[in-house]
């Protein structure tokens, strides 16, 4: 008891008593007033004591004040601007950094250029890396592309991929490398070159873009396709061969209701500039995703090319109106096929679910209606703007996709008569061979040939802010880009990357690119094992299909394909 009472008056004396706190109201008033002197405030401390100073120093002698004017306005105008900070309620990290922490957004803006400028290496960079985009730039400006001292390849990373040469090589092709579109049905057939420019709509391009692209595709002899915007002036203007993609809004062949108008496609098709019409069932940046155009800005351009109404929104819907069946689809592109007066009629489509397409194959069998060409885009395709789910994660890549049409259309007994396009990521012969190995005929490329007009991948094609006038609508951006200079560099770029495949092609000890297959190329799987395209691409035989294949690629989704609906039979 002795020790705790003795406990007891040693706390209880005053000499072993704590500190007294102040009261909290004035601890919370003391934190207030030591706050402009904490690191996170000091900044604006200064603004504001310097234009205090300043002004002061002014006042008392009015021969120095207009030297001091200049100094007075910047730190008086940072001062305000810290006091916006530390009132307006969007951002926090500006409410607690005022003035300090717009350094944050400032490096955060520039951030993708200081990347690609000082730290990217040449195999870095995405989409496309550093040398593939110079690649590009060299070819469209006639430049010297050639790379000294080795690849900058590691061959042996798990990926890699090569094409056979052979010892005994070909002499380089002198002709430009053509295959004709139009099967059996088809009245106009089109001699295609391989190589064209994929879909870019006007209003997702500038009109000099437009204009530069398809006259570029008149001069060097190859295709020019819309994109889903429709046919503008800009691409009549210069004369090129047009391929006319419609979508589901059904641009410049549509009623103002939004549903399809035969005599406007009619009207539109018949013109001789255009030379194949493509339905857009999905493409690889968004498939499955429709879109919408703000009533804003539905210009009145934009209202004329498309037909549709000003002061609405112009929608473009995840799904056709026109038909809802495989064996529907067919009849459509049959349709598309005589209101054009027989010109080549197809689609183009990202692969989704397996069975859909095997579907759109029964349905093919069931009406005896065949399209003349399928273009199938890779989700790693897209020059538009698109949600990051859409664009990493759904769709099929474009070496799957047209791997896969192609043995499909082969296990039909179709593949004769539909050519097949392929279009996703290539900007190089490279990419255009290993294409046409696994199944395509021809390739389309929309950001190789945006390069070839000086885009520099700012990634801000969605903003309306390009810096080089390709894709924006703002007129003072895109008169940036000279067309009758970009004219050349489009058939620059065309005519060395298919001089660059004939090199390729020659090397190989073939003649043509269809002559390409899969056990031309090889892939490294690991560091120590290798397999060929043949290995990793298997082949359906002719007819297959329809014999009743055990293939697991197809086995199941053919059991689950119907002719009469895109739903699985499960």
């Amino acid at each position: 008891m002795g020790i705790v009472a003795d406990d007891n008056k040693t706390r209880e004396s005053p000499e072993h008593s704590s500190p007294k706190r102040l009261p909290l109201a004035e601890e919370g008033i003391m934190e207030t007033l030591l706050l402009p002197f904490s690191p996170r405030y000091i900044v604006l401390t200064i603004c504001a004591v310097v234009t205090a100073l300043l002004i002061g120093i002014g006042l008392a002698d009015r021969k120095i004040f207009d030297i001091m004017l200049v100094p007075i306005l910047i730190f008086g105008a940072l001062t305000l601007l810290g006091v916006r900070d530390l009132l307006q309620k969007s951002h926090a990290v500006l409410r607690n950094y005022p003035i300090s922490a717009h350094i944050r957004f400032l490096l955060e803006e520039i951030r993708p250029e200081m990347r690609q400028y000082f730290f990217e290496s040449e195999k870095d960079g995405m989409p496309f890396s550093r040398d593939t985009r110079a690649v590009v730039y060299q070819r469209a400006k006639m430049e010297l592309d050639k790379r000294p001292f080795g690849t900058q390849e590691d061959v042996y990373r798990d990926g890699y991929e090569w094409m056979h040469h052979s010892v005994a090589p070909k002499t380089h092709a002198t002709e430009k490398f053509r295959i004709t579109i139009g099967g059996p049905d088809c009245t106009k057939p089109y001699s295609a070159s391989v190589f064209n420019i994929s879909a870019m709509s006007f209003g997702a391009l500038s009109p000099n873009a437009v204009r530069a692209l398809n006259a570029g595709a008149r001069k060097g002899g190859f295709a020019h396709d819309t994109g889903e915007g429709g046919v503008s002036p800009y691409h009549r203007e210069m004369g090129g061969d047009i391929i006319w993609e419609i979508g589901s809004g059904y641009f410049g062949c549509r009623r103002l209701d939004g549903t399809f108008d035969p005599e406007a496609f009619a009207r539109v098709a018949g013109d001789d500039q255009i030379k194949m019409v493509e339905l857009k069932i999905s493409q690889g940046a968004k498939p499955g995703h429709g879109g919408v155009l703000p009533a804003a800005k539905v210009s009145e351009e934009i209202s004329k090319i498309r037909g549709v109404a000003m002061g609405e929104d112009c929608i473009s819907p995840a799904s056709h109106r026109v038909f809802s069946t495989p064996v529907g689809m067919m009849q459509f592109i049959a349709e598309m096929r005589r209101l054009s007066g027989g010109k080549p009629a197809g689609f183009k489509l990202c692969i989704g679910h397996p069975w859909e397409f095997l579907a759109i194959c029964k349905a093919m069998i069931e009406t005896g209606i065949y399209p003349d060409f399928i273009v199938v885009d890779g989700n790693e395709g897209g020059t538009g703007a698109a949600p990051l789910e859409f664009m990493d994660h759904l769709g099929m890549p474009m070496r799957e996709g047209v791997n896969f049409v192609h043995n499909a259309l082969v296990g039909i007994n179709a593949r004769d008569r539909i050519k097949i396009g392929a279009s996703g990521k290539i900007a190089t012969a490279f990419d255009m061979a290993r294409a046409m190995a696994i199944g395509a005929d021809w390739c389309n490329s929309a950001r190789g040939f945006m390069f070839s007009l000086g885009c520099i991948q700012s990634l801000s094609c969605h903003t309306d802010r390009c810096p080089t006038g390709v894709a924006t609508q703002d007129p003072t951006r895109a008169r940036a880009l000279y067309v009758p200079l970009k004219i050349d560099r489009v058939q620059n770029y065309h005519h060395a990357t298919l001089h660059s495949l004939t090199e390729l092609i020659a090397a190989a000890g073939l003649e043509h690119p269809q002559q390409l297959r899969p056990i031309h190329f090889s892939q490294r799987t690991s560091t120590t094992q290798v397999q060929s395209f043949a290995q990793l691409y298997p082949a359906l035989r002719p007819g297959e299909l329809l014999e009743g294949t055990e293939d697991p690629r197809f086995r199941d989704a053919w059991r689950m394909a119907r002719a009469e609906t895109f739903q699985p039979a499960l």
